[in-house]
């Protein structure tokens, strides 16, 4: 029998102006329970959030908290007013029963010292500081709006075993398709208003979306038929009693009323970029670049050819000098020691992270046009700055709002609006992800693909690097940085080891999540510990897997070193990388196994 809820949101109303934000939303948390709530830019998911975490009062609709549990919730935009050190905001987040050492475990886990004071935190450390408060009291649901942003690969990565060896139920909204894959079990999806609940994790909700969108086209064709048929009858039929009449002529109009009524699903997004002319054949070259800052090598004797249409992607931990090697080879810094040369007619537009350049109090259109007229100029054609607006999924009413209003997605298509009217051949976009949601994020990809320059990509999401990037650069530590061709899994693939080389070291995992490989041995009937048969078979059986494994593995490197294989057969290099991974990790494993049986072996003596 399934365990009773420990949380419950039904028939939740919500109404901010005109449009209700929320018309009848349901949410359900039983323990242990993985669920991903999905849904466009501005469809409410954070209100939806917030309302489950109760922080805001909805107009309607019930919540329904079991007595005893434990909520905690993580916003977008952490507020660390009133606490002079990242340990003090993280401890006072814990209940009087919750272990305070946990809570610096965590924080020193995350990369940081617990001493920083929170003003001076970049956007990446306040989102660790606050998932260290937010996971440290171990409550029984967890909700995280977004915590990948601002966060580095080899955090995320950290991030997802802790989340999976934890017991606390989560509900997780997030524009990373790998991580919500990787974690959720089951989907909530909001849409319109109204939630949908599926028993089936992210990486299926995708197809179950399309096919609820062509139910939904499939209905309305046979609706508009229907009061075709009405209206034919009403014009050319023959009259009958006056009262049959009455009450045809009613329920006419009720099935005008019911298709004017129901709320649409938002227009696709129809984002396209602005091209220049095209760039010489060579857009970049760099020779033994090198650049450090207060003798901390950043860029060491970095080589590299990049030629149009080449897509490279740039990934990282925070703080390794992703930004400052695109500087490098863009030109706007100089290194020093090496060389940069870069391509003839190249028109570069680049895309920050970061809204500061947008001014809060300007309005939609004059972020667009600078406040000069109404009319964009895209392509080289004038194009009103409402019918532009459209193209990013904004009414005609939004026009004139001003951007401080706007949520944190639907300034990052303002941001890739203005970005995109500008003509260029060499695009350079610095996380373009961060809170776009997945629908934008299908049409950002297609239009990256379709688009003919270059583009120089950083990036902390791994789905969207194996759909992008044609090579990858990867710093190896020192200073040092390797190109390595194709997406991050590729990459992953090749070099045998992911990010987390660099990365702080992981949380050790609570007490109940431990499962060593080798179990203990069983004591005999004369009291002394003796290996039981599985083990003695595996420690004489593992040496041989491994040296097997070892030479399928030696025989894939093989393959892979073909430098022309990936541009002449992608489906079998794909192939080979994949592979590679899965014999690498059983390996690892496999060694690991061998190690924990022979110190098992020499204790017993």
């Amino acid at each position: 029998m399934a365990a009773p809820p420990l949380l419950t949101l039904q028939g939740v109303g919500l109404t901010f102006g005109g449009t209700p934000l929320l018309e009848s939303a349901d949410l359900s948390v039983a323990p242990g329970e993985r669920v991903c709530l999905v849904g466009r830019n501005g469809s409410g998911k954070s209100t939806l959030l917030k309302i489950a975490a109760g922080l805001v009062e909805p107009d309607r609709g019930v919540r329904f908290v079991q007595p005893g549990a434990t909520i905690r919730y993580l916003a977008q935009e952490p507020d660390m007013a009133g606490h002079e050190t990242v340990l003090s905001y993280v401890e006072a987040g814990l209940g009087p029963a919750d272990d305070a050492y946990r809570a610096r475990l965590l924080v020193e886990s995350l990369g940081l010292s617990g001493e920083e004071r929170p003003g001076d935190l970049s956007g990446g450390e306040a989102r660790r500081a606050a998932l260290a408060r937010t996971l440290a009291p171990e409550p029984d649901i967890v909700l995280l709006d977004e915590p990948t942003n601002h966060l580095d690969l080899p955090t995320i990565e950290w991030l997802e075993q802790e989340l999976k060896a934890s017991r606390s139920a989560l509900v997780l909204i997030s524009h990373d398709r790998r991580f919500l894959s990787n974690l959720s079990r089951s989907t909530t999806w909001l849409d319109r208003g109204r939630t949908r609940r599926v028993e089936r994790g992210f990486a299926e909700f995708e197809a179950w979306r399309d096919q609820v969108y062509a139910e939904e086209e499939a209905e309305r064709h046979k609706l508009d038929r229907k009061i075709l048929a009405e209206e034919h009858w009403v014009r050319y039929g023959v009259t009958a009693r006056r009262k049959r009449n009455v009450r045809r002529m009613e329920a006419l109009q009720d099935l005008r009323s019911q298709r004017r009524t129901a709320r649409r699903a938002t227009g696709t997004l129809a984002a396209q970029a602005s091209e220049a002319e095209a760039s010489g054949t060579l857009v970049m070259e760099a020779k033994g670049v090198s650049f450090a800052y207060e003798e901390r090598p950043i860029v060491e004797g970095f080589s590299t050819r990049i030629h149009r249409g080449d897509r490279v992607g740039i990934v990282g931990p925070n703080g390794a000098g992703k930004t400052t090697l695109i500087k490098l080879l863009t030109g706007e810094t100089a290194p020093q020691e090496g060389s940069v040369r870069l391509g003839t007619g190249l028109e570069t537009v680049a895309l920050d992270q970061h809204r500061d350049s947008l001014d809060p109090d300007a309005t939609l259109a004059e972020a667009l046009t600078g406040g000069r007229g109404d009319t964009v100029m895209i392509g080289g054609q004038p194009k009103h700055v409402v019918g532009y607006l459209k193209d990013f999924l904004f009414s005609p009413e939004q026009v004139r709002t001003p951007l401080r209003v706007l949520s944190g997605g639907e300034r990052a298509r303002v941001m890739l609006a203005r970005a995109l009217a500008k003509p260029s051949n060499l695009l350079v976009l610095d996380e373009p992800t961060n809170d776009l949601d997945l629908e934008t994020l299908d049409v950002l990809e297609e239009m990256l693909a379709d688009y003919a320059g270059t583009i120089l990509l950083i990036s902390h999401d791994r789905d969207f690097l194996d759909r992008i990037a044609t090579s990858v650069i990867v710093p190896e530590g020192k200073g040092r940085w390797l190109e390595y061709a194709g997406g991050y899994t590729d990459m992953l693939a090749q070099r045998g080891a992911d990010l987390a080389r660099e990365a702080p070291a992981p949380a050790a995992a609570p007490a109940r999540a431990a499962k060593p490989a080798a179990e203990k041995a069983a004591p005999a009937a004369d009291g002394r510990r003796r290996l039981n048969f599985n083990q003695q078979h595996a420690l004489k059986t593992l040496p041989g897997r491994i040296e097997t494994l070892a030479r399928q593995i030696a025989a894939i490197q093989e393959k892979l070193a073909d430098p022309a294989l990936f541009s002449r057969d992608p489906a079998t290099f794909a192939k080979f990388s994949d592979g590679l991974a899965a014999k690498a990790a059983e390996l690892e494993a496999a060694e690991t196994e061998w190690l924990e049986l022979e110190i098992l072996r020499e204790e017993i003596g």
